[in-house]
């Protein structure tokens, strides 16, 4: 059993909001996601997100390497009348049929150990279509270990380099965690 599946079985989540994230709602009420177009979730947890999205309209893949996190999504998913794609996979080497319009990156990232930043990043890259959207949260921790790892937003600049990423202008917006910690929101557009 993964280490993923023992915390979900466990009900040790601290990760979890409980609710979709503000950040989220935000980007989707101004417009920036294209309704109906396809968006992927990796590291989708217990989904609030990808149940929110589909009952706006979207086509939502939602990934995770936890089953028990997948199970509880498709009851959501059932209770809302709405449905999802669903895969049980890792973020690492899952490959779609097709690329996306944008992803939803919440939680992924951070839970991954950095040494497999670059690795993630790459397949952010590949996952989406030129011109998509990377709508991220990176986990601001201030402190070492993890996870959550701290996703320092210098370096997230330089992991999401400017020669495959366009990065917004200005400051990325900040978002309280319920964890105690804060996110930093960036809209990231795949360039070529």
């Amino acid at each position: 059993m993964s280490h993923w599946e023992e915390k979900y079985r466990a009900r040790s989540i601290p990760w979890d909001r409980g609710a979709i994230s503000p950040a989220l709602l935000g980007w989707v009420e101004d417009g920036e996601l294209p309704v109906g177009g396809r968006i992927l979730i990796p590291g989708c947890g217990l989904g609030h997100e990808a149940v929110e999205l589909a009952r706006r309209g979207f086509q939502v893949t939602a990934l995770d390497i936890a089953p028990t996190a997948l199970a509880h999504l498709a009851e959501e998913l059932a209770a809302a009348g709405v449905d999802a794609e669903r895969v049980c996979a890792d973020a690492l080497t899952w490959q779609p049929s097709q690329p996306f319009d944008a992803i939803y990156e919440q939680t992924c990232l951070c839970a991954l150990d950095p040494s497999h930043w670059s690795a993630y990043e790459r397949q952010l890259f590949a996952w989406l279509s030129p011109g998509g959207k990377l709508f991220a949260l990176f986990m601001q921790t201030e402190g070492p270990g993890g996870p959550p790892y701290h996703c320092a937003l210098p370096e997230m600049q330089t992991l999401f380099s400017a020669e495959q990423w366009q990065w917004p202008e200005g400051a990325p917006g900040r978002v309280a965690h319920p964890n105690g910690f804060f996110e930093f929101a960036a809209e990231l557009t795949r360039r070529g």
